[in-house]
């Protein structure tokens, strides 16, 4: 479940939030003052963090830049009613993912958190992929071909795998399956068959993060 910390000095606002929020699935928290989220982000890592622009004492922007570094995954989306072209920019260099003024509809809401959210999740695997073995899973479409089928399958034995793909020649597959085991992204069991290791379905889930977040197609070519 993901976690959500909804800081804005208005009661009702923070109510009506943590109303929306958990109906959608998420787990809410709220917090009055830039210090107290602070404060709770010290004891909790918050995937989001929805943040007033104007509050008193610590304004908006002083505790995004702190949530940034105590937080560094953490997601901010910066909310206000005096919305501004210069302080959604000043917002976004200073760490904030996106931006929304009020008065701002439910769907609005819902889309940029979830946007946020698989922008976290291309984060992620950004680095996590960023290795000689995704690049190799990456670069061919048999290989991409073979990562989905055995992740919808689970195991496959090899003459399974080529009738799958449609290649008449199984020293093609041979050749695919044995770069995908060399990157442990592949393991054979005691009867030959072909799964993915814990590193494969990990990547497997990073390439259709990818694929999801940049709208391309990694099934074939």
């Amino acid at each position: 479940m993901k976690k959500i910390l909804i800081v804005d000095d208005d009661a009702e606002f923070r109510s009506h939030m943590i109303e929306v929020l958990r109906g959608e699935g998420y787990q809410a928290d709220s917090a009055v003052s830039a210090q107290e989220a602070l404060q709770r982000c010290e004891t909790t890592e918050y995937d989001i963090v929805l943040l007033d622009y104007m509050m008193p004492k610590k304004s908006g922007i002083d505790a995004l830049l702190e949530i940034r570094k105590l937080r560094p995954r953490t997601k901010v989306i910066m909310i206000t009613a005096f919305a501004t072209i210069e302080n959604a920019i000043d917002a976004v260099k200073k760490g904030a993912s996106d931006y929304l003024s009020k008065p701002f509809k439910i769907p609005e809401l819902l889309t940029t958190v979830r946007k946020t959210l698989e922008e976290a999740k291309f984060d992620e695997c950004a680095v996590s992929l960023d290795t000689d073995h995704a690049i190799s899973a990456l670069a061919s479409p048999i290989r991409r071909n073979i990562l989905k089928l055995l992740a919808a399958r689970g195991k496959e034995r090899l003459m399974e795998i080529t009738r799958q793909l449609g290649i008449d020649d199984h020293t093609k597959v041979i050749f695919h399956l044995r770069i995908l085991k060399e990157a442990g992204i592949v393991e054979q069991d005691l009867e030959k068959a072909y799964a993915l290791t814990t590193e494969g379905q990990r990547t497997v889930s990073c390439l259709r993060t990818i694929e999801n977040t940049l709208g391309i197609s990694l099934r074939s070519s």
